[in-house]
């Protein structure tokens, strides 16, 4: 369970999204289909942050990246450097833990077309805010994605020209955390080879390097 300041299951600021999840839950009654907590190791030194739920993923199972194509290299990747105990992430009760790793998003809900506004984007940046805040020292935050980076950015109260989005750069912030982007693991990405296996171990590579330090 996560204090309020970083999640709030019955949070509903964002009318847009309040709406279009009851419409979801309509068509969809066994959908999860509310804001979706973050998973894995409350103490975690390794943060991921994707952009928001998916429909048939996170909508529906209630866990970041499970249930839809988005999940699959990130899990199996989680899984081959340590970070999870089983390969795939397929429901709540499927037994997958994390180890010393946690995945969150910018905004918590389900957003129309998967196109959050920078105004619900802005409503959720408080919770993000707090969870970055109560990472341990040297943790490093990996993006996945442009506007999480940018929602880590602003979380952090700085510029969005301080730190250039590119995959697998690295950028230290004012606590001493260090943020790494990656390209988002989405269907797209990875079906046009934007994203490959071999860049995302890139980037787990790099995180290992840090990992060393703590």
């Amino acid at each position: 369970m996560y204090p309020k300041q970083i999640f709030d299951q019955d949070c509903r600021q964002c009318k847009r999204l309040d709406d279009f999840l009851c419409e979801v839950k309509q068509k969809h009654p066994d959908y999860h289909a509310r804001p979706v907590a973050p998973f894995g190791d409350s103490s975690a030194q390794l943060l991921i942050v994707g952009l928001a739920p998916g429909m048939h993923g996170a909508n529906a199972t209630g866990r970041p990246f499970t249930g839809d194509y988005a999940g699959l290299l990130l899990y199996e990747t989680l899984y081959e450097f340590g970070y999870s105990n089983q390969v795939k992430s397929e429901s709540l009760a499927d037994g997958l833990m994390l180890k010393n790793c946690r995945i969150t998003n910018a905004v918590k809900c389900l957003p129309p077309q998967n196109k959050p506004t920078n105004a619900e984007i802005n409503q959720c940046n408080d919770y993000l805010a707090v969870e970055l805040k109560n990472l341990p020292q040297q943790a490093v935050i990996l993006v996945l994605g442009l506007v999480a980076h940018q929602a880590v950015l602003k979380a952090y109260g700085l510029k969005q020209s301080s730190a250039k989005f590119a995959h697998n750069a690295q950028h230290i912030l004012p606590d001493g955390c260090t943020l790494i982007d990656s390209y988002h693991t989405s269907r797209y990405n990875v079906q046009t080879k934007r994203l490959t296996k071999e860049m995302f171990a890139d980037v787990f590579n790099a995180i290992e390097v840090k990992r060393m330090a703590w």
